[in-house]
């Protein structure tokens, strides 16, 4: 009988994944047998099937009595979801692992054993397969559209035409950096307000439901018309506690209707995109990360080597506006013809003075990508400020808001206590 100290020795000897044959689908098996001492051991194993599985264990020494696959936790099983950040770590790794000379087979190995998300990893180890078997390292991305767009993909092509795949790695580690951190910025603007507005109308409602009905008994036994503010309030609590599981069920499906047209119709998610961007404040900050991701991504690709109108086809799909994307159309449409790029963007006239002029400049300099990495740089630091001045300018705006809900409630219920003198 071996130990357990025996079998933690053993068995990560057995747990290295095994290349499968292109097309199949390998699992996660459990097996259980004994080592060439007869020393009872167990562990897990990647493979395609049992069968297969055990042939692999045989080779290793171990002849297995039992194998099956390990089944899915009941809640959770898919795993932690694969981010867009997850992403921008693996460009950096394997951006990292290229400069240092590191093979790219070898790389996925590497960066696949230091990361924490299984599904990461899974990820990893499938582009690691498709390459080894001799495919391109961007047409196994392709593969997976869900997590590596074209952008991504049309660079790592073009890094590998060149034989420049490790700087074509860095830029696109950095331009997938600078993305994500812009997003965040914009999240951390957005988050705070409507957490707190959220919790607001949880409290309200809370109030309606289960304290007002406790006063409004009481207040029966007062034989006195109550204040008009008083008998608001309680008309309002008596709808939500007849209406409110209605009132639930109307919120979510305006959500996921709002949602579904949004997907389906190009015509709504325009008109939203279009008044989203006249939000005071908010709008503004949604500007001016549209104009960063627009000079971001047209520097990245152009410095990579990619044509200007195959450049701007990217530019238009990584811009995250209808609007937008629509005028980086009609200014590819026009570099098409001939047109100079500074005199199809002023055309649209959508896009700021300072992106247009130095877009110029770029263009009779021959340096187009440094000029826009710069208006980049700058739009960056203006979303950074305006967040910070959002934060600020919304902190006593809530303050109010969270006070005129539940400062208001509390006062229409205690009026009536305050005029007992006068009834009594």
């Amino acid at each position: 009988m071996a130990t357990t100290a025996q079998a933690q020795k053993a068995a990560p000897t057995t747990t290295r994944k095994k290349p499968v044959a292109k097309g199949s689908t390998s699992a996660t098996y459990i097996y259980k047998g004994l080592d060439k001492k007869g020393n009872k051991i167990e562990g897990e194993l990647e493979g395609v099937t049992p069968a297969l599985v055990k042939a692999q264990l045989l080779k290793q020494g171990i002849r297995a009595n039992q194998v099956r696959k390990k089944p899915k936790p009941l809640f959770g099983g898919g795993g932690k979801k694969i981010k867009p950040s997850d992403i921008a770590v693996f460009s950096r790794q394997m951006a990292t692992m290229m400069k240092a000379g590191v093979p790219l087979v070898q790389s996925f190995e590497i960066v696949a054993d230091g990361l924490d998300n299984p599904n990461v990893r899974k990820l990893v180890m499938e582009i690691r397969e498709d390459v080894a078997a001799g495919g391109g390292f961007a047409a196994a991305l392709r593969k997976h559209p869900k997590y590596f767009d074209d952008l991504f993909c049309n660079l790592v092509e073009a890094g590998e035409q060149s034989g420049a795949l490790e700087t074509m790695l860095d830029r696109i580690a950095t331009y997938k950096e600078k993305t994500e951190a812009l997003k965040a910025k914009i999240k951390k603007a957005m988050t705070y307000p409507i957490a707190v507005v959220v919790v607001a109308i949880i409290v309200t409602a809370v109030l309606l439901i289960k304290v007002v009905p406790a006063f409004a008994s009481t207040f029966t036994s007062f034989g006195a018309e109550l204040p008009a503010f008083t008998q608001f309030v309680m008309g309002l609590s008596d709808l939500m506690i007849a209406y409110w599981f209605h009132v639930l069920v109307g919120i979510i499906a305006l959500v996921f209707v709002f949602k579904e047209a949004r997907r389906r119709s190009k015509a709504f998610a325009y008109a939203v995109d279009k008044y989203v961007l006249k939000i005071p404040v908010v709008g503004q900050i949604l500007y001016l990360s549209i104009m960063a991701r627009f000079a971001r991504t047209l520097s990245t690709t152009f410095a990579a080597g990619v044509p200007l109108i195959d450049a701007l086809t990217s530019v238009a799909g990584a811009a995250g506006s209808r609007p937008y994307s629509d005028a980086i159309y009609k200014i590819r449409e026009e570099v098409s013809t001939g047109i100079q790029l500074n005199t199809a963007v002023r055309s649209q006239k959508m896009f700021p003075a300072l992106l247009i002029q130095m877009t110029a400049i770029g263009e009779e300099s021959g340096a187009l990508d440094e000029m826009l990495e710069k208006v980049a740089v700058y739009y960056e630091n203006e979303v950074d400020n305006m967040v910070d001045s959002l934060t600020s300018l919304l902190e006593p705006i809530i303050m109010s808001v969270l006070g005129v809900l539940v400062g208001g409630l509390l006062i229409a219920m205690y009026l009536p206590i305050f005029q007992m003198g006068s009834v009594i």
